[in-house]
């Protein structure tokens, strides 16, 4: 029996920001790297697409479209990164 879907947005949040932690953890040199030289949704764009993926797997419609994982790849891939010297800020 499949898992039931996600359709609480508190909970929706903890896995969006588990898979964007997920990110940073196997690809901290290429989130590093694409920060520093403004590539980094070029460069992570296949690993961000998969984990967007997952999440819309794992949740509702209605939840999907609060934009909870772009928002969970901003917090945890780019504003966790604001000590890298960029160009981007």
């Amino acid at each position: 029996m499949p898992p039931s879907l996600i359709d609480n947005a508190k909970r929706a949040r903890q896995l969006a920001r588990a898979i964007a932690s997920d990110l940073t953890l196997y690809h901290e040199a290429k989130i590093l790297d694409g920060i520093a030289n403004d590539t980094l949704f070029d460069v992570m764009a296949d690993e961000i697409e998969e984990g967007r993926e997952l999440f819309k797997s794992r949740v509702t419609p209605e939840i999907y479209d609060m934009n909870i994982y772009e928002r969970a790849i901003v917090d945890v891939l780019v504003k966790s990164k604001g000590h890298v010297k960029s160009k981007i800020w």
